[in-house]
């Protein structure tokens, strides 16, 4: 499955596994934190601390919308399945990890659609 990728294909795979490490390694500090626990009204609260973690917060949920919204017509324009898989990859685990898997899966689909 994996010898016949792209650059492009690596890239979105490459960054879909940058985001696990990069989100899961602050998500495992907080719990750190917290005792052990992931309190999720702690966590949403900890984004609003300060007006720049904020801007960032409010920024990530704007773009998770539109990503959401997005996806969500596409998988039907490219009979993709699973897309709900796309909104639990983003809320248990990291936006940064969903777009660019959605974006891996998406080319691979053009591809096979163009060849």
């Amino acid at each position: 499955m994996f010898a016949d990728l792209t650059p492009r294909q690596t890239f979105y795979l490459a960054l879909s596994a940058l985001g696990l490490m990069a989100t899961w390694y602050f998500n495992l500090a907080f719990m750190a934190e917290s005792g052990g626990s992931f309190d999720v009204a702690d966590f949403v609260a900890a984004g609003y601390a300060n007006n720049a973690s904020a801007s960032l917060s409010n920024d990530l949920l704007i773009g998770t919308i539109a990503f959401l919204v997005w996806s969500f017509h596409e998988t039907r324009r490219l009979g993709l399945r699973h897309w709900w898989a796309y909104v639990v990859i983003t809320f248990a685990v990291a936006f940064a990890v969903a777009f660019p898997l959605f974006l891996f899966v998406r080319d691979r689909r053009l591809s096979e659609q163009g060849a």
